[in-house]
């Protein structure tokens, strides 16, 4: 390990062609996180009397995942290349060391918002995929979660160690998914020429569905994100025992041994290339023969498998034959170890994890000053050609200052919290007065604006934070003394930048789906609730919390495991171990309509005032919806975009101005347009009064209180006659609006939406039976089933209403003995196709069970 000064590591932030900035994504227990630890125990460290230690990784070890990572964290890695391995690079580099900041992200799909934070501040995305899993849901998930924020993938094929026979010896349990499966692979007295060609099947089938996605959802202006092999995009690892290597990694030792020209041989160790020990020659094809062997299984597979057999076996003589052979040296003591711990020493000594991975970064990810040259258009809200955008394009440290925070940590001062970021142009400096645009801001208005001073700036280097004076463009960065005016997320830019743009908010890929009640269990103690709700709301991007009555809150969050989590971080992190009380989770529902109204009409009279509206409820074309949900459509969307996209969805392109509100929030799903044919009299306040009137109908539907989906409002006439008495007089006007849009809701044929998840499962064949019960019990519906090629490993995918899903993964990991555990990821909201006011009816004794909760009486159209 090399350590580097201070001095040295504020050098290396100016170099933007030697920065990496990474998200490491994966689905759940893929193994990122090991990967990640090797990579900082391997990387160069800081030294500085004032560090501070941190957890790489916020991790809960007594949840239904042990030692899953909840939340993403970030560090900074410095590594030094050597001249053989910038052969073939071909990039620009300002000399031969390079800063690597890597943020590891969860896998688990109800943290699925803790992945976005991390990509909106990377370029590159280091996707670690299990061997024998292959591509799951959440790997798709966070795949393209990536590519929609022009991050570029590069792939780790990780778990190699359940392709080698010798390593499953010592296997905990025999009876464990991944044995079976391994078992499964291999004939009763397989060679190992034909076990390397089976794992080479295993591995090129993980690299072809990798790039299917990759193919089917990268941007034109990323260029090819598909992955190679041969070309060292892609690395093989055992993050278990430290180990990886590259098809490049490999060429390179043969080039050095055997004196072969390093790229064509590289070639030759992927794909159908077949060597022919017999005739020395090179073939594509499969001849039949023991002599002609696959180029990848003969010169890579082959000699680990080789050493594997030696460590395993305590062939201690042929072992050290090999080591000299491939020029590892052990010292003394090493030479002591047995088994796994020898395994372990060996296979680390000879292919460490942490060059094959930190150098696929260096040589096949951008840099910050490529990357923002493409990224730009989805990070700036503003004109392109404006001084910010060309600042954040060109990664210009002299630029005015683009920062923008994705998420708030907390510090290890109570209540505290760091501001973690990236900074696209200028710099950032401790003490510097910054202007904070919040998720809220609109330009030109002073809502959710602030001007405070940044009191630090940190960095976090392996498993250490220090402070740097400042930190320029291309890095990321945690700011102190900001937590009182950033609650989630924010743009900055310095004081004096009053025009500048918001950076484009984040679409987070999931959101609120169930919540539960809470209350102290000793009342007096509800103020620190307050406190502690705040600070739990400020920690997480995604839950929420309201008020209930006095002393009685609600936490919203996506799934049982986010809320459980939600709940003992908020007793024992933000509460100081007081306890609450919290009542089982209830599913959110959805309210829409599915026909198109006739004119509602209100009118409001008294001495002062004489208001008349009228307004058509009509549904939303559901790929409308989704561009609202997946940011594409929305308040501060180009005109011409804007345009463009309602035109495709067969409204008139001139309604794009005509869009008062999307809601709620200001972006939701719904949207209220101004259809008015006559000039609108004191139009200000009636667009002010109706927008209002939207807002709160939006998150208290007719039907039950829950919010409205898919729903567009239009205004077709509004008269107000005022003079100044009116200013008295708004809350009648609220009413009146709130009336009429809940009017013209019932009056469309309402409906009730619940969602619905989308269940994967992996297990053996022996427990298909078992699986397809619980979820027959709990009214899933599988509708896709296959064996994953290469593997004993069958697939299901399932849907199931969330409202049948409570207790799931419990059921179905119990009834495996613990073998098998699905994974649930929102999928869409469902119609329940019935009729809302029919008691007997499935919506209908919904409504009336939300009703009743909310304590709202019956149902009726005078309600």
């Amino acid at each position: 390990m090399v350590n580097f000064t201070q001095v040295e590591l504020r050098e290396m932030m100016g170099k933007k062609n030697n920065i990496r900035n990474v998200s490491l994504i994966a689905h759940l227990s893929h193994g990122k996180s090991t990967l990640t630890e090797s990579l900082v125990a391997a990387a160069g460290m800081i030294r500085h009397e004032g560090d501070v230690e941190v957890p790489m990784a916020d991790t809960h070890a007594d949840v239904a995942q042990p030692a899953m990572s909840i939340r993403s964290a970030g560090t900074s890695l410095l590594y030094e290349m050597n001249n053989e391995s910038f052969k073939s690079y071909k990039g620009e580099r300002d000399g031969d060391q390079y800063l690597v900041n890597l943020i590891d992200s969860p896998g688990h799909t109800d943290f699925s918002s803790e992945v976005t934070t991390a990509l909106r501040v990377t370029d590159g995305a280091l996707l670690v995929i299990d061997a024998i899993e292959g591509v799951c849901m959440q790997t798709e998930a966070v795949l393209c979660q990536a590519l929609n924020e022009m991050v570029r993938p590069i792939l780790c094929v990780n778990k190699m160690d359940k392709l080698f026979p010798d390593l499953q010896v010592e296997s905990a349990n025999p009876e464990s998914v991944g044995h079976k499966l391994f078992s499964g692979l291999q004939d009763e007295g397989a060679k190992p020429e034909s076990m390397g060609e089976r794992a080479y099947k295993i591995l090129s089938n993980v690299v072809e569905n990798s790039n299917e996605i990759m193919k089917a959802h990268g941007a034109e202006r990323l260029g090819d994100v598909q992955v190679y092999p041969e070309t060292s995009s892609v690395a093989f690892a055992s993050g278990l025992h430290g180990w990886a290597f590259t098809i490049a990694s490999f060429a390179k030792k043969y080039a050095l041994k055997c004196g072969v020209d390093e790229t064509k041989f590289a070639k030759r160790l992927w794909g159908d290339n077949f060597y022919d020990s017999a005739k020395k020659k090179w073939t594509r094809k499969n001849s039949g023969s023991d002599n002609c062997i696959r180029g990848f299984v003969r010169f890579c597979y082959n000699p680990i498998d080789t050493v594997l057999m030696a460590c395993m076996n305590d062939n201690k003589g042929e072992l050290w034959d090999l080591c000299q052979k491939l020029e590892v040296s052990l010292r003394d003591d090493e030479k002591d170890l047995t088994g796994m711990a020898l395994v372990k020493c060996v296979m680390q000594t000879w292919l460490p994890a942490s060059t094959a991975l930190l150098e696929m970064m260096i040589c096949h990810l951008p840099s910050p000053l490529e990357a923002q040259k493409y990224r730009v258009e989805n990070l700036y809200e503003g004109p392109l050609d404006d001084k910010y955008a060309e600042a954040i394009k060109k990664c210009d440290p002299e630029g005015p200052l683009m920062l923008y925070v994705s998420k708030m940590v907390p510090a290890s001062d109570v209540g505290r919290f760091f501001a973690f970021g990236r900074v696209f142009s200028g710099r950032i400096a401790a003490g510097m007065k910054v202007r904070v645009m919040g998720p809220s801001y609109v330009p030109g208005m002073e809502t959710d604006l602030h001007v405070e001073s940044v009191q630090r700036t940190i960095i976090w280097m392996g498993k250490k934070q220090c402070d740097v004076p400042d930190v320029p463009c291309g890095n990321t960065v945690g700011l102190i003394g900001l937590d009182a005016c950033i609650t989630k997320s924010a743009t900055l830019t310095s004081e004096k930048e009053v025009v500048a743009r918001p950076i484009r908010a984040m679409k987070l890929s999931v959101c609120p789906l169930m919540f539960v009640t809470i209350n102290c269990k000793v009342p007096s103690e509800s103020p620190k609730l307050v406190q502690g709700l705040k600070r739990l709301a400020m920690s997480d991007p995604v839950v929420l919390w309201s008020k209930v009555e006095p002393g009685t809150y609600t936490v919203a969050g996506v799934g049982e495991l986010h809320l459980e989590i939600c709940l003992k971080d908020l007793q024992e992190e933000f509460m100081d171990g007081v306890e609450v009380v919290s009542s089982p989770p209830v599913v959110s529902f959805r309210e829409t309509i599915c026909k198109s109204c006739d004119p509602v009409e209100r009118m409001s009279r008294n001495k002062q005032i004489q208001c008349s509206l009228s307004v058509v409820a009509r549904p939303l074309d559901e790929n409308l919806v989704e561009a609202i949900e997946d940011g594409r459509l929305g308040p501060r969307t180009d005109h011409a975009v804007r345009s463009e996209i309602l035109a495709k969805h067969g409204w008139d392109k001139d309604l794009g101005d005509n869009i008062w509100c999307f809601g709620p929030d200001a972006v939701g799903p719904n949207v209220i347009v101004n259809r008015c044919n006559n000039i609108i009299q004191n139009l200000e306040l009636a667009k002010k009064v109706i927008v209002a009137g939207f807002e709160m109908v939006g998150k208290e539907g007719a039907l039950a209180k829950e919010k409205l989906h898919g729903i567009c409002f239009e205004v077709h006439n509004v008269n107000i006659h005022a003079d100044e008495a009116l200013k008295g007089t708004t809350a009648q006007l609220n009413k009146m609006v709130r009336t009429a849009l809940i009017e013209s809701q019932l009056a469309a044929k309402p409906r009730l939406l619940e969602p619905t998840y989308i269940v994967a499962i992996q297990c053996p064949k022996s427990a298909l039976s078992t699986i397809y019960g619980i979820l027959h019990q709990r009214n899933g519906s599988v509708y896709e089933e296959f064996v994953r090629e290469g593997t004993m490993l069958h697939i299901l995918k399932a849907y199931v209403p969330v409202y049948d899903s409570f207790g799931l993964s419990k059921a179905i990991s119990a009834a495996t003995s613990e073998l098998v555990t699905p994974q649930c990821i929102f999928g869409y909201w469902s119609d329940m196709c019935s009729d809302p006011f029919q008691a007997n009816a499935p919506a209908g004794q919904m409504v009336l069970d939300i009703r009743k909760r909310k304590k709202m009486g019956r149902p009726s159209f005078q309600k």
